[in-house]
């Protein structure tokens, strides 16, 4: 895994809730107070993924919202290009 973190923890008492110090590793992926994430819960693997949520972008009316998924497609087509057009 590169640039991965591993960390051993264990489960406190927060207040009345049970959880886990995660301090150092919300930093590393720029999550701070207040900010938004997406969990997963894995029973079968025993793993509770935690991920920054993505900006929500709201389309203005009458803006065709598969625009944002052509475009995802083709940054990820030419994200070498782009780049290289970008440090120029």
């Amino acid at each position: 895994m590169n640039g991965a973190m591993t960390m051993n923890r264990k489960v406190t008492r927060f207040g009345s809730s049970l959880g886990v110090s995660l301090t150092d590793a919300l930093k590393q992926i720029g999550l701070g107070l207040g900010d938004e994430v997406d969990v997963v819960v894995r029973p079968e693997a025993g793993e509770i993924v935690i991920r920054k949520m993505k900006p929500r972008v709201e389309v203005p009316e009458g803006f065709n919202p598969e625009f944002f998924a052509t475009l995802d497609k083709n940054m990820k087509k030419y994200r070498e290009t782009i780049e290289g057009l970008k440090n120029r």
